[in-house]
């Protein structure tokens, strides 16, 4: 390999580590200020005062103040607890279904394979959020059949990856080897198949952290997540939509909040996805 080629690749994977600190960082600051959030907001969340309704964004209140007089950036960071944690517990969720059925269908075969994949193909016929939606109502609503109605649908993906990883991994001699040695199913599977094949899975659910956050926000705001006065992002916008034109700031404040909390765990995600690919870490 030439010497330029080198140097090209070497400032490449500098640079996707420096990335991954950024991002990693900014991402662990998210998570531990949302931990901490009550005890860093600058009033009482909930507390209303009706004469300083509706008050414009100003030093004493950054975000401005909603229509029963609370502070907009208090609201917006204790609202990142129920939004944060309820978007990992959803990944975890799906991540941990998906990977079961697939290892167990990769693994076993049969008619088994076939009915769930085709279970799975069904999920992955309709649009996610249409289904969720769907789901979300029959439920009857709330943060916690939320996430029950996007687990319900967003599997499959998972699943799919876990099953195409197990089936290139069961062929392989060193698998055969301890099938021969007389491990049993659960060591191999355990021991062998879930650590050669958690690469994929985990990035893909770093990639997932954002659509999913997108996604619960989007079932509070259609009045399917989380109920006033409880504070989350999406429940916030939607209990404010009809004050966007007279005082917008009260719809912008957690929209900001997502946006931002989306942007960064995406960029995580993509930085971890560049971090793990062989091509950026083959001159190490």
């Amino acid at each position: 390999m030439s010497e330029p080629t080198v140097r090209i690749q070497k400032i490449r994977r500098d640079t996707v580590k420096t990335r991954l600190i950024i991002f990693g960082t900014l991402a662990f600051l998210l998570l531990i200020g949302s931990i901490f959030s009550e005890h860093l907001t600058p009033y009482d969340p909930y507390l209303q005062d009706l004469s300083n309704a509706k008050a414009a964004p100003s030093a004493a209140h950054p975000f401005g103040t909603d229509r029963y007089g609370r502070d907009m950036l208090s609201r917006v960071i204790v609202g990142s607890r129920a939004s944060i944690y309820s978007t990992l517990l959803l990944v975890a969720i799906i991540t941990m279904i998906g990977t079961g059925v697939g290892v167990f269908c990769g693994w076993h075969g049969k008619w088994i394979d076939t009915v769930l994949m085709r279970i799975s193909d069904m999920f992955l016929a309709f649009p996610g959020l249409v289904f969720a939606l769907a789901v979300a109502g029959v439920l009857g609503g709330g943060l916690q059949n939320a996430i029950i109605a996007l687990a319900a649908i967003s599997w499959p993906k998972y699943a799919r990856i876990a099953r195409s990883q197990t089936l290139s991994q069961k062929e392989t001699p060193y698998l055969k080897a301890a099938r021969l040695s007389g491990s049993g199913t659960w060591k191999i599977i355990f021991k062998h198949i879930l650590p050669n094949i958690m690469g994929p899975i985990l990035v893909t659910s770093m990639l997932d952290i954002g659509t999913m956050m997108m996604e619960l926000a989007g079932l509070s705001f259609l009045g399917l997540g989380a109920k006033p006065p409880i504070a989350e992002w999406g429940s916030m916008m939607s209990d404010t939509r009809s004050l966007i034109t007279t005082v917008p700031w009260v719809t912008f404040a957690p929209g900001l909040a997502i946006f931002v909390s989306v942007m960064i765990f995406n960029l995580l995600g993509d930085t971890i996805r560049d971090y793990a690919d062989p091509k950026s870490r083959s001159s190490s």
